[in-house]
C-alpha cells in the first residue's frame, strides 16, 4: 500500500483533521509504542500500520 493511499484511508475514516492528529499523537502498542508518523518514518509498511489503526479503533471489516 502506498503512503498516499494510507493517508487517504485515514482521512476518509477519521476526517482530515482528526486523521492528522491521530497520526502525529496517538501511540499504538502494536507499532512498538510508536505513532503512525513515527512508524512510517521507521519504515514500517503502510499496510501493516493501517491494520494496527483498524484494530485499535475498531474499524469495520468492510472498510479495512
Amino acid at each position: 500500500m502506498r503512503i498516499t493511499v494510507f493517508r487517504r484511508l485515514m482521512a476518509e475514516e477519521f476526517g482530515p483533521g482528526r486523521a492528522q492528529v491521530l497520526a502525529r499523537d496517538h501511540v499504538l502498542s502494536g507499532l512498538g509504542g510508536r505513532t503512525v508518523d513515527q512508524a512510517l518514518t521507521a519504515g514500517i509498511p503502510a499496510k501493516e500500520i493501517w491494520r494496527e489503526v483498524c484494530d485499535a479503533f475498531d474499524v469495520p471489516a468492510e472498510r479495512r
